[in-house]
């Protein structure tokens, strides 16, 4: 299957969280969009690799995409080996995406920094023809997307582009309670973390908020770039 857009996350939330509802207005403006977790989030303090997956098919449905998969690497200790590289490569070239976003370059949780560095050389490498992946006993052919963007974490970092998604504020608040594990609720009576106060969704309104003040509008949500976009219109940038 041909994908326009193709989203890699450390963890199962990771693009809920950050980029969920970019996703969302691009499946509604007719693209297809999949998403790759690198892990299962089986070392979370909440809840269990079980839990997250049955969590992250509810949260597929509310986006919309087309595909999800999970490349069952280690949580918390994947590394950046020829091993995890080709698992990428395979998957990219099996999508053959137009776009990739991953996860941001720095952030409090170390994997996500690595599953950004993992993702942007492994997109490097799937166009080089050299190296051979084969997908179902077939030999792949090279693909190397267009562009690669970093969507934004729990750092702040100052972003590169900014994406109006104030229709799909609600959806993106609903996409990251389907992971009911890991968010707030009184009845868990596992230990709190870092997202599973109360307190966690004001920030994620409060981010969005912030990002859309930056281009006039209510919510929404920033990415950073690994080289200059391409602008074929600036009067279409106003």
């Amino acid at each position: 299957m041909k994908i326009d857009i193709l989203a890699f996350a450390a963890h199962p939330d990771d693009v809920e969280i950050s980029c969920s509802g970019t996703i969302m207005k691009h499946v509604q403006l007719g693209y297809k969009v999949a998403i790759v977790d690198l892990t299962r989030g089986e070392l979370g303090t909440r809840g269990t690799s079980e839990t997250r997956q049955k969590e992250a098919i509810e949260a597929s449905k509310i986006l919309g995409i087309s595909e999800r998969e999970n490349l069952e690497m280690g949580d918390c200790f994947f590394e950046l080996t020829e091993k995890n590289k080709k698992k990428i490569v395979s998957v990219i070239r099996k999508y053959q995406p137009t776009l990739i976003f991953a996860n941001s370059i720095k952030d409090r949780h170390p994997d996500h920094a690595k599953a950004s560095s993992l993702v942007s050389e492994a997109c490097f490498l799937s166009g080089l023809p050299k190296i051979k992946t084969e997908l179902n006993g077939s030999a792949q052919t090279p693909w190397r997307p267009e562009a690669v963007y970093h969507y934004i974490q729990d750092y702040y970092i100052e972003p590169d582009f900014i994406v109006d998604i104030s229709q799909y504020i609600d959806s993106k608040i609903k996409a990251i309670k389907a992971y009911k594990t890991q968010f707030y609720d009184p009845e868990n009576k596992e230990p709190e973390t870092p997202i599973s106060r109360e307190d966690f969704f004001e920030f994620i309104k409060a981010r969005a908020k912030n990002f859309g003040r930056l281009i006039k509008t209510e919510y929404a949500e920033g990415f950073t770039v690994e080289v200059p976009l391409k602008v074929k219109d600036v009067i279409e940038t106003v």
